[in-house]
């Protein structure tokens, strides 16, 4: 049987094979053509898309310490967290943690006072002195003693050259005395504010707030209860001075 249905379709005539061939082949064209046109028009609508115009976004870059000179852990230090001040809130605090007999707050001492002559009027400066050990809390005494009798801007640099210059220790009551005589204080004036609780109550605060910024050594530097630094930081005691200008700076800009 298989043989005789293969005979049989050899026996159609060619003309009816070519007219088949030609009927698939419109049919193929026809249905080809709808879909030339349709990726006709999704290619237009692509051209049309990348035509039009884009809105461009900019990246902002983040600015806050843009072009500061000075960098932290290496100029400068800052305290975590914040510690208090000795100054009103609208007060950018610079605080010099020092001690009298020490050789680098005196030399650096005459840097700190020309400084401090064109201060802005929203910066304030305070000396705390260190209260390590006997010796730091006498000296410490002779500072907030002259500081309550309103001797301080008078006494301040001739107690460091009385104990540098002088070789004179003021290591003892009778002789800090002796050298507050020096200025008009007499001895019972001496007695009974060197021994006051106003002094002692100040002595107090001076040694909380050293712990609290974690003093190590001096002269040290505090900028608003937050910054740290030093001449040791800085490299140069006028480079420090830069230092300081500049966190004050980024207070001021709230960095």
């Amino acid at each position: 049987m298989l043989t005789k249905k293969i005979f049989r379709i050899a026996l159609v005539p060619v003309a009816v094979l070519t007219a088949v061939v030609i009927i698939w082949q419109v049919r193929g064209q026809q249905q080809a053509a709808p879909v030339a046109a349709e990726v006709g028009v999704v290619s237009e609508n692509t051209a049309t898309q990348a035509a039009a115009p884009q809105r461009i976004v900019l990246a902002q870059a983040n600015t806050a310490g843009a072009g500061r000179q000075f960098e932290l852990g290496e100029d400068y230090e800052r305290l975590t967290p914040a510690q208090p001040t000795s100054s009103g809130p609208e007060q950018i605090e610079v605080a010099e943690v020092f001690w009298y007999a020490c050789p680098h707050c005196y030399t650096f001492d005459p840097y700190l006072e020309s400084w401090k002559e064109n201060l802005p009027g929203d910066v304030s400066f305070v000396r705390i002195p260190v209260l390590w050990a006997g010796i730091h809390q006498m000296h410490a005494r002779i500072y907030y003693t002259a500081e309550t009798l309103n001797k301080l801007d008078e006494m301040h640099a001739d107690v460091f050259r009385e104990i540098h210059v002088n070789r004179n220790g003021l290591d003892n009551a009778a002789a800090i005395g002796s050298f507050f005589e020096n200025y008009g204080v007499d001895a019972a004036t001496f007695d009974s504010t060197f021994e006051s609780f106003a002094v002692y109550t100040k002595l107090q605060r001076a040694d909380e707030l050293a712990r609290r910024y974690r003093i190590s050594s001096v002269p040290t530097i505090i900028v608003n209860g937050k910054y740290t630094t030093s001449a040791t930081m800085a490299g140069s005691y006028p480079r420090l001075l830069e230092v300081i200008d500049e966190l004050i700076d980024m207070e001021r800009a709230g960095e």
